[in-house]
């Protein structure tokens, strides 16, 4: 009888992928990004090992909100503990100062709430145009299809 193999911290390969958001709505995105960051398509991925990839995002001014989402989704965040500092930023509002913010916080709410949820956060850079600084980690184009 075999016994489960947990996967050892120099056994596991981290990879560098790129994905063009141009078009792509933000749930299809969101859920392949995150299933790639946490490594659930690795035939050695376990819960409670970091065995996910780096994901680079270029293009997120042009992910799609689809439906009415683009006025109606909000976002909520305390600036402090005090009464009053709740802060809801609509969509549009967001797309418009910081788009990258839209990819993140849908990538972000799909990872673990946990320690190893917070050390995946760090695998995910998001840029607003094409370009990105790194092209000294070789990325392969991970394909991620709209609608």
């Amino acid at each position: 009888m075999k016994s489960t193999v947990s996967p050892k911290p120099a056994e596991i390969e981290h990879r560098w992928w790129v994905v063009d958001a141009t078009g792509v709505p933000v749930g299809r995105l969101s859920t392949a990004v995150a299933r790639t960051i946490q490594g659930k398509g690795k035939a050695i991925w376990a819960p409670h090992a970091d065995c996910g990839d780096f994901v680079i995002v270029v293009n997120a001014e042009k992910v799609v909100l689809t439906g009415a989402k683009e006025r109606a989704k909000t976002y909520y965040r305390h600036t402090t503990q005090k009464p009053g500092s709740l802060k809801s930023p609509r969509a549009f509002e967001i797309r418009e100062k910081h788009p990258e913010r839209l990819v993140e916080s849908a990538v972000f709410g799909m990872l673990p709430k946990s320690r190893l949820g917070r050390k995946l956060r760090k695998k995910l850079k998001v840029y607003v145009g094409p370009e990105h600084p790194h092209q000294a980690q070789k990325p392969a184009p991970l394909a991620v299809t709209g609608a």
